[in-house]
């Protein structure tokens, strides 16, 4: 007697949880980079999943949000980490395009992490960059570089905050990427003590600055 063996219906292969968790991650933060009100239902619709899914990787929708900006900062001190140059002019300038290039594409988030309910522990885990900004503005000043009328941990906070001024110009008014580089320089540049001019000589005269300006 013959047998015959069942049909084996083909499946689609169903993607396992990490690569479900990093699709939830991709969707939310293309989403929410447009409208921060975006719904857990819209975030698991545009990584192929359903509303359900999300709990089985995030209790809320807040916790969610939480991890992007975690991986985001991280990112952003790897970026910064190994900065260096001889002219603090110069590695300021550099802090504040990488800077830049790291956040330009998720501004409106990048944003509601420095300024948002968790920026406490955005800022943690940045400490070392501005540890190492404040290192290179002592330097500057010791070396004549930098202006010497402000105490070296408060101008290294000024310059911070000027990097972070043109984060939230680039929100209100959609500021373009070359000129994002741009501002985040000449502002930096100028708070250091910096004339416009002298900033925007410095700017010109090193290359590496001017592919950041141009190719981010």
């Amino acid at each position: 007697m013959t047998t015959f063996s069942p049909v084996t219906r083909a499946r689609a292969p169903r993607r396992d949880a990490a690569e479900n968790r990093a699709a939830l991650l991709d969707s939310a933060r293309a989403l929410l980079n447009t409208d921060l009100d975006t719904s857990l239902e819209a975030i698991a619709a545009g990584a192929g999943l359903s509303r359900r899914a999300v709990y089985g990787h995030f209790a809320t929708r807040d916790e969610l949000i939480a991890e992007l900006q975690a991986r985001g900062s991280q990112r952003v001190t790897d970026a910064l980490a190994h900065i260096s140059h001889p002219d603090s002019r110069v590695a300021i300038a550099l802090i504040g395009a990488r800077l830049w290039s790291e956040v330009e594409s998720v501004r409106v988030l990048a944003q509601l992490a420095v300024r948002g309910p968790q920026r406490m522990a955005f800022a943690a885990t940045l400490e070392p960059v501005r540890q190492r900004l404040r290192e290179i503005v002592e330097r500057g000043i010791a070396s004549g570089e930098l202006r010497a009328d402000i105490e070296p941990d408060t101008l290294a906070r000024l310059i911070e905050g000027a990097a972070l001024s043109v984060l939230d110009e680039a929100v209100r008014s959609d500021l373009s990427t070359s000129e994002g580089h741009r501002l985040v320089m000449l502002t930096g540049l100028g708070v250091a003590g910096l004339s416009a001019h002298e900033a925007a000589a410095v700017i010109a005269g090193n290359p590496e600055l001017l592919l950041l300006e141009h190719t981010s």
